[in-house]
Order: C-alpha cells, then structure tokens, then sequence
C-alpha cells in the first residue's frame, strides 16, 4: 500500500509532503508516544490525535514516513516544517482513531504482527 492509498481510503488531506508514492507495510495507532517508542517495529505510518511537536519527533525516531492526524487535527506550521525538513508526509482525516485504523486494516495494511 502506498500513501496516496491511504490518504484515499482515509479520505485525508495532505497537509505536506510530496511522497506519496512510498510504499509501506504497516501502520500504529497511539496518542501515547511512550507506548509508541516502547511497542512499534517498522510501523511506516503512526495515526494519532496528538497535535504536538514530540510527534513527529517520535515519528522521525521510528524511522516512519508518514503521519496521520486523526478527528480533524491539523498540526501547527512549526510541526509542518519539521516534518518538511524530515520528508515526512502529514495526511489529517476527520475519521475517528478506531475507524481510520479498521479501514486500513480492512484494505490490508497490518500492525506489523506476525
């Protein structure tokens, strides 16, 4: 699945990133960075509610390549340019967490489990 995928299936805006052709394999959904930084292996997708600069540092930690602001977030500019400066790709969906999550999870794309 690419990203472009799930920013169709999630009916999501791209906030930035140019990328959307990056092929991932799995996907996590946390408002808890701790948990995030604890749990996930090779997740390239977080989806979270969490609207703050310690996402998409989180993000860039776990070598992900895209995040999904979930419930209409839209992340600030200092957050956008971040993620610009990280090639990062930001999507915002107005879907709820549990839903965007069933969603990809339904089209194919894991947590990763095996």
């Amino acid at each position: 699945m690419t990203i472009a995928d799930i920013a169709n299936i999630l009916n999501a805006t791209v906030v930035c990133g140019d990328n959307l052709d990056t092929e991932v394999l799995g996907a996590c959904g946390s408002d808890m960075m701790s948990d995030v930084l604890a749990y996930v292996k090779e997740q390239a997708v977080l989806l979270t509610g969490l609207v703050n600069m310690q996402v998409i540092r989180t993000a860039e930690m776990m070598d992900m390549v895209c995040i999904v602001f979930v419930r209409g977030k839209t992340p600030s500019d200092e957050m956008i340019d971040l993620a610009k400066e990280r090639g990062m790709v930001l999507l915002s969906t107005e879907l709820r967490m549990f839903t965007a999550c069933g969603l990809l999870y339904s089209h194919g794309l894991t947590g990763g489990e095996q």
